[in-house]
């Protein structure tokens, strides 16, 4: 293994994560762009979530689990749920059928970054 390639990110054993991190990340930046001036506060809820969603999916501590062999699943179970999260939130704004109960459940499961605004991807 190579050192100073950020390897331990990027290698064999996590390297298909990156296409849906990558594809989040890009449909948050859509979404700053679309809602940008929002004003209904269901739906910035929505969008201040899927921004949630993007820096927890994108944490660095699942790709370094994965790259060591410690808590594989977990790791990639936690992958697996923020970016289907992310796009459960992102086909509800799109298709006007936000889930509330879903939304309010997650907040209160994962109520990090309190006063995070969405706009941060603009």
């Amino acid at each position: 293994m190579l050192t100073g390639y950020s390897e331990v990110w990027l290698n064999g054993t996590n390297d298909y994560a990156h296409k849906h991190l990558h594809h989040i990340g890009d449909k948050m930046v859509e979404l700053a762009h679309t809602y940008y001036n929002e004003t209904d506060k269901l739906k910035l809820r929505v969008l201040n979530q899927c921004a949630r969603e993007v820096l927890l999916a994108q944490s660095s501590d699942w790709l370094f689990i994965i790259t060591n062999g410690t808590m594989v699943d977990y790791a990639k179970k936690r992958i697996k749920e923020h970016v289907g999260r992310f796009n459960k939130f992102y086909d509800g704004l799109c298709n006007d059928t936000i889930d509330v109960q879903f939304l309010e459940y997650i907040e209160k499961q994962d109520c990090i970054f309190e006063d995070i605004d969405f706009r941060i991807y603009f």
